[in-house]
């Protein structure tokens, strides 16, 4: 294989081995009208955990719209709510890590990103999800928290 080859073929080989979770967007709301560009807004995403069958994730978020916001160099809020919910039967698709991030996406044009992460409560039998928001420089303390219990019946496989 050429050296040219090499590279995009490593990244191809990476990216194969990382699962995070697709957003599908379920709404929105205006909340500040914008007489040029989209309207500021706050969006709903869902999200399947990628490793966890049954179990959807919906976060609400802060999208900055105007001109910046048009063009993609706004840098949104760092505000954001999770809910978490059982919406089938539970099942896994391989052992978890005890902490997992299991959705990641861009918040400004540099350094800032919203992220998901799964941690397992084994003694509880519980999955819990922390979304909160980081800067290369400087993070957020703003987070929000929910929990899934799984039924005893189901134990939850922890690597």
């Amino acid at each position: 294989m050429t050296h040219r080859l090499a590279l995009p073929a490593l990244l191809l080989c990476c990216a194969a081995f990382v699962t995070l979770a697709q957003a599908e967007q379920v709404g929105e709301v205006d909340t500040v009208f914008k007489l040029i560009g989209p309207d500021h807004k706050i969006v709903i995403d869902a999200y399947d955990d990628p490793k966890v069958g049954g179990v959807t994730c919906y976060v609400s978020r802060a999208k900055t719209g105007g001109v910046k916001g048009a063009f993609g160099l706004a840098e949104d809020k760092a505000e954001a709510s999770i809910a978490c919910r059982q919406v089938g039967p539970v099942s896994f698709s391989e052992p978890l890590r005890q902490r997992e991030e299991i959705f990641s996406e861009r918040q400004s044009i540099m350094f800032k990103r919203l992220r998901v992460v799964r941690m397992v409560d084994p003694k509880r039998n519980t999955l819990v999800y922390l979304t909160y928001s980081d800067r290369l420089v400087e993070g957020s303390p703003q987070n929000s928290i929910t929990a899934v219990p799984v039924d005893r019946g189901t134990q939850i496989p922890v690597k």
